[in-house]
């Protein structure tokens, strides 16, 4: 099972997508005999470099809030002192 098909979710795999797109139309009944499973791994494998690189940049925006934050919490220590 893959996420939704969107090509502007995912900026990395469009030409990927469009090809599986491209195959299931042109291979209606054959799509389910495995015509179609080659992009299907590599869109999948897309799918995965994608998620690594947001789940990497999440992590360091939320290493540069977590470090603002305590900047604050010691800001506001120092001022009620």
């Amino acid at each position: 099972m893959h996420p939704p098909l969107t090509l502007h979710r995912h900026p990395m795999c469009v030409e990927i997508i469009e090809e599986f797109q491209k195959c299931h139309l042109e291979h209606p009944i054959a799509k389910f005999f495995g015509e179609c499973t080659e992009l299907k791994i590599k869109l999948d494998r897309c799918f995965r470099q994608e998620k690594a690189l947001k789940r990497k940049a999440n992590f360091e925006q939320s290493k540069k809030m977590k470090e603002r934050l305590q900047e604050l919490r010691r800001e506001t220590a120092e001022n009620d002192s």
